[in-house]
């Protein structure tokens, strides 16, 4: 409609001139910042428009010949040509006609009809950057490249022309490169979300990443490019995670639990009611199916914790009985007499319960089927030292019922039928 209306003024070349002229359509934050600087740094979620974003800041240099040599750096040379060269948004299609660079793959290179170079390298082979000089670098996904070393080489070759510039644009990782590029002094840092970009991505796309990815820690880092640490000492990090985790519905399960750390009192300050559903297979694998852990009312999470057993057909609910003893057996009952139940007590630390734990994930035994960030989050800070603040109770039932399904009878596990 506009296209049709703006024909009333502009000829056709004029509106084909219209189309390519990239600040008309950039959002502000896709446009190189008016301060100085050498590093631009994108740290922005899927779909953002990253890779437009680096593909209109190369068309504009080699358009104007701000220099005549550029670097395009990538994870692979496959990602250089596939995204960052011949990609939807890559720099030949986003040129226009009369100034479209043709690629030379012989010779790994972009070349305009002004003369201006842009050479491809992969960040695979660090030693290709050695040498070649540029007034330009565009690299792309960095926290993704699996040799570092490959900026360094990159930049002692970042000396032609009177002012060498980068623009790094990556979705972000906790790695060292990327914390020195943000702290550089001659650093710029752009931000930005997925849902920055909504209105040119599809809508079922927008919705999956809502409904799988929302409040995750793969989401907080892929959506919303914020830099997720991990802590050294924790007994699980997201790797470990990640690793394993499956998306199926065709497991057989020989044993299912509902395991539950119940809490005491229900007050503002009160601590959650940690409900954590497992499986176990016949291969002797195990699998996390669902975390409902919650701040509930005593009647809220038994009902909630007898309508799960019912939904997965469960074979016991264990709970622990530190603080409630009988009294958590006796509500239970009061409100279904037929439930199998089994009651735990803790004799160790949460530390001593947990490693057991741990190790089977280390060993590729435990599967978390799909995201469960706050379980998750707790799993990947927990150090076993006493810290200020909530208590991780869905870990806690999390350990409770793996160690009914793995550890039940062994030395090492310290539980108790009472």
């Amino acid at each position: 409609i506009m296209q049709n209306n703006l024909s009333y003024f502009f000829s056709t070349k004029e509106l084909e001139q219209l189309y390519y002229n990239w600040p008309l359509f950039a959002r502000p934050e896709q446009l190189a910042p008016l301060t100085s600087w050498q590093y631009w740094v994108i740290l922005a979620g899927r779909g953002f428009g990253k890779t437009r974003t680096g593909a209109e800041w190369v068309r504009y240099l080699a358009e104007n010949k701000k220099t005549d040599h550029i670097a395009l750096i990538g994870p692979t040379a496959l990602d250089v040509k596939n995204v960052m060269i011949m990609g939807e948004s890559g720099i030949i299609n986003i040129s226009p006609p009369w100034m479209r660079p043709k690629w030379e793959g012989s010779k790994n290179r972009l070349i305009w009809p002004n003369g201006v170079q842009a050479f491809a390298y992969s960040a695979d082979e660090p030693n290709r950057l050695r040498g070649p000089q540029h007034g330009a670098i565009w690299a792309d996904e960095v926290a993704a490249w699996r040799y570092p070393e490959s900026w360094d080489m990159a930049v002692f070759g970042l000396r032609l022309g009177d002012h060498p510039q980068a623009v790094i644009t990556t979705t972000p990782k906790p790695t060292a490169l990327i914390k020195n590029l943000i702290k550089h002094p001659k650093a710029v840092v752009t931000k930005g979300s997925t849902y920055d970009n909504k209105d040119n991505l599809p809508k079922n796309f927008i919705e999956e990443l809502k409904t799988k990815y929302e409040g995750s820690r793969l989401g907080a880092q892929e959506i919303y490019a914020e830099i997720v640490e991990e802590n050294k000492e924790a007994l699980w990090n997201y790797k470990m995670l990640e690793n394993y985790r499956l998306d199926k519905t065709d497991i057989s399960y020989e044993r299912i639990i509902i395991a539950v750390d119940p809490a005491v009192t229900h007050k503002s300050h009160s601590d959650e009611t940690g409900i954590i559903v497992v499986g176990k297979d016949d291969k002797g694998h195990g699998y996390i199916l669902q975390d409902a852990s919650g701040a509930y009312k005593a009647d809220e999470w038994i009902k909630k914790v007898i309508s799960l057993y019912y939904l997965y057909k469960a074979d016991r609910i264990v709970a622990e009985v530190n603080q409630g003893g009988d009294l958590v057996e006796n509500m239970l009952r009061l409100f279904d007499q037929n439930i199998a139940y089994k009651s735990v007590r803790a004799t160790r630390g949460k530390m001593m319960r947990a490693e057991p734990i741990a190790t089977l994930y280390e060993r590729g035994k435990i599967h978390h089927m799909g995201y469960f960030y706050a379980l998750e989050k707790q799993m990947c800070e927990f150090t076993g030292k006493k810290i200020s603040g909530a208590s991780p109770d869905r870990l806690d039932a999390l350990v409770w019922g793996l160690t009914e399904l793995f550890m039940h009878g062994k030395n090492d596990c310290h539980i108790w039928e009472v």
